[in-house]
């Protein structure tokens, strides 16, 4: 009774799937957690607005770190995608900020922890070996916990924590990397003394007209791509975080490799094997997207394809597929940019199958 007991708990997000989901293959799950991310995303900001809970915990966090040292982030796979957003826009204000992969905190920097106001913890499953080492063996430091299972070990070792509210995600993390980059922004704001509030409103315009049209085109991003040796997602600031969550969308779900790096990154070193074989996807978004702009002139000059992903019109050519998506306040654009591969991925999927099956209980999860 015990096994069937511990076996109960461990559905995703401690929830346990209704019967119509388990029937859906995981290009149906895939495409319709993708679809709920507007309305996930729009629920959070809500509440991170009025849910009385969620806000005495914002307001007793900054008291906690109020005039202190720099602010940590940290998270694994998506969750430390969605940390460095919040990270880059905390420096953006003017707080120190860092953002940290919790393994690498774990195995090698624990030593400096007490050199940090606090850290924030995000992660979705709440089971994380790392985070849970994390929580069981440094709960006298000072630590937030964003997390999307409220009957996790986290959630229940924790003491100041939050919920993400993406409901549970059976396939890649797409409403859960939306929902964690959200709330780390908004803990960001909310430390360094921002009105996030007011990017609500035109945030979710543009984010709830833009996934049916990015949608629409995931075809065509499909078949540019088609034959490429190479997928590189590349960004700068909050779309570096999205480039890594593109990446990641695109090897879990596919099983195709597509790997990311920083704009200037990308510069010192891996543009030089650019050639025909070659598909970069470029962030060109947020007040560094000229430097994108002339990254993609850059790779279609050395036969490089690029899907060069803008608010500005661009024109099209065999070499440069431009996506156009509105603009957003910084550092929203984390959210808006990453819809593309999500789209790519869904066309690849469609065609050729997934490289993962549906997900409805946590496996072991080891460091």
């Amino acid at each position: 009774m015990e096994d069937a007991a511990n076996k109960e708990a461990n559905w995703i997000a401690g929830i346990k799937p209704p019967a119509e989901m388990l029937t859906m293959s995981i290009t149906e799950i895939y495409e319709k957690e993708c679809r709920e991310q507007p309305q996930r995303l729009a629920d959070l900001l809500q509440a991170y607005q009025e849910d009385e809970t969620i806000l005495k915990e914002l307001n007793k966090l900054k008291r906690l770190v109020e005039g202190r040292g720099p602010i940590l982030f940290i998270g694994m796979g998506a969750s430390y995608c969605s940390s460095i957003a919040a990270s880059l826009w905390m420096q953006a204000c003017g707080r120190s900020s860092f953002y940290a992969d919790a393994g690498e905190w774990l195995h090698y920097a624990t030593p400096v922890w007490n050199q940090v106001a606090g850290s924030i913890l995000t992660t979705a499953s709440g089971e994380s070996a790392e985070l849970v080492h994390l929580c069981r063996e440094y709960g006298d430091k000072l630590l937030a916990l964003l997390c999307n299972n409220q009957k996790s070990a986290c959630w229940s070792i924790a003491r100041d924590r939050l919920p993400l509210l993406a409901g549970p995600e059976y396939a890649n993390a797409t409403k859960t990397y939306t929902n964690a980059a959200a709330a780390c922004i908004v803990v960001a704001s909310q430390l360094a003394g921002y009105a996030w509030q007011r990017d609500v409103a035109p945030l979710l315009e543009v984010y709830g007209s833009a996934l049916d049209p990015i949608f629409l085109l995931r075809n065509e991003l499909e078949n540019f791509c088609r034959d490429a040796a190479n997928i590189e997602l590349i960004g700068r600031g909050p779309g570096y975080g999205a480039a890594i969550m593109g990446a990641l969308c695109i090897r879990e779900m596919t099983g195709k490799r597509a790997a990311a790096h920083t704009g200037a990154g990308f510069r010192h070193g891996p543009i030089l094997d650019v050639n025909e074989s070659h598909v970069a996807v470029i962030f060109a978004i947020g007040h560094t997207a000229e430097l994108g702009v002339q990254l993609a002139e850059d790779c279609n000059a050395r036969g490089g394809r690029v899907i060069l992903v803008s608010s500005e019109t661009h024109p099209a050519n065999d070499k440069l597929l431009p996506v156009k998506i509105g603009a957003v306040p910084e550092p929203w654009e984390a959210l808006t940019s990453v819809l593309v591969p999500q789209a790519l991925t869904l066309s690849m999927i469609e065609q050729y199958g997934s490289n993962l099956r549906p997900r409805f209980q946590y496996g072991v999860m080891k460091e």
